[in-house]
C-alpha cells in the first residue's frame, strides 16, 4: 500500500514539475540566442520566432540605401517599399523565401532594423536574416 502511495506521489510530483517548467525552455533559448550573438560579435537580437533586429546609428535613408544595396549583393529581389508610421517596409524575395524588412527611425540619426525571412507558412530562416542586417552594417561601412 505504502508502495502505490508512493508511486502516486511521485506522479503527481512530475506532472506539477511539467506545469511548474513548461515555460522555462524558452528563456533558455533567448539567452542562448543572445549569448550567441554577442559571442559571434554580430550584435543582433532575436525574437524567439526567428525575427532580427539592430538600431544603427545612421538616419533612416541612408540605412535604407544601405539595405537595398546589401540585398543587392546577396541577389535578392526588391518586390515593394511601403512607408510605415516611423519609417519604411521592405518586402523582397528570393527562390524559395518571402523577406520583410522594416526600417523605424528612432530619432533623425538613428534607425532600428528588422528582418525576417519566412520560407513557408510555419518557418523562419533566422540565418538569412541575420546575413541581411551584417551585410547593411557592411555598407554602411560600421564593421
Amino acid at each position: 500500500m505504502a508502495n502505490k502511495k508512493t508511486r502516486v506521489h511521485f506522479v503527481i510530483f512530475i506532472l506539477g514539475s511539467f506545469l511548474a517548467l513548461h515555460g522555462c525552455a524558452a528563456v533558455g533559448l533567448t539567452l542562448f540566442g543572445v549569448g550567441a550573438g554577442v559571442t559571434t560579435g554580430t550584435s543582433v537580437a532575436y525574437t524567439l520566432d526567428g525575427i532580427a533586429y539592430k538600431t544603427f546609428t545612421a538616419p533612416l535613408p541612408q540605412v535604407e540605401s544601405a539595405t537595398r544595396k546589401a540585398l543587392d549583393r546577396m541577389g535578392i529581389k526588391v518586390e515593394a517599399t511601403s512607408k510605415i508610421d516611423q519609417g519604411k517596409a521592405i518586402k523582397a524575395v528570393t527562390n524559395d523565401r518571402e523577406i520583410e524588412i522594416e526600417l523605424e527611425m528612432v530619432s533623425l540619426k538613428t534607425t532600428r532594423i528588422r528582418s525576417v525571412a519566412k520560407q513557408g507558412f510555419f518557418f523562419k530562416d533566422r540565418a538569412t536574416a541575420t546575413e541581411i542586417i551584417i551585410q547593411t552594417e557592411k555598407a554602411l561601412g560600421v564593421s
